[in-house]
């Protein structure tokens, strides 16, 4: 049900990914992770085409961590951050992080190799529904992805949407 994954260029470093749909307890989801009792990024699903996209901006938040250069004050907010096209802290947190009316989350937890977290923990705190990670993408919202991402038809034509949305998560500290 949950999915973890090594990050290549930190091989002591784990990234295990949690969905839940059918959240009834979002708000009280949401004021743990600020309080620091889930030590997790708490992701809105409908905004995520695939884990791959999540990994990305995990890998991105572990090698800003480790160069010191985050531009957030911790790396699960920096994972947030980094989901976005924008440099605007505040409006990747309400686009990405989930709000109190959500009802869905991807839980994302950074962890040594060695040391998986309770993942029973998590899905304790979560009163919903776990799914396969994969099925992530029955979550998302196609039309506020392209739309965030400002992606035109024609793009679309020489190559996939992921694509499209990883390339700009990845350009956006250049442009």
């Amino acid at each position: 049900m949950h999915l973890t994954q090594g990050l290549e260029l930190y091989p002591d470093t784990t990234v295990t990914q949690v969905l839940f749909k059918q959240v009834r307890n979002a708000t009280e989801l949401r004021q743990k992770a600020v309080e620091g009792k889930i030590n997790g990024a708490l992701i809105n699903p409908t905004m995520v085409l695939s884990p791959f996209q999540v990994l990305v901006a995990a890998n991105k938040a572990v090698h800003l961590q480790t160069a010191g250069k985050m531009k957030t004050r911790t790396l699960n907010s920096e994972i947030i951050f980094n989901l976005s096209p924008t440099n605007n802290i505040s409006e990747a947190f309400k686009r990405f992080g989930i709000s109190d009316g959500n009802d869905s989350v991807l839980v994302v937890l950074v962890h040594k190799r060695d040391k998986l977290p309770s993942l029973s923990d998590i899905t304790a705190m979560v009163d919903g529904q776990q799914l396969p990670v994969d099925d992530v993408s029955s979550l998302s919202d196609i039309a506020k992805i392209k739309k965030l991402y400002k992606i035109p038809p024609q793009e679309e034509k020489c190559g996939s949407l992921l694509d499209a949305v990883v390339c700009r998560m990845a350009a956006k500290d250049v442009m």
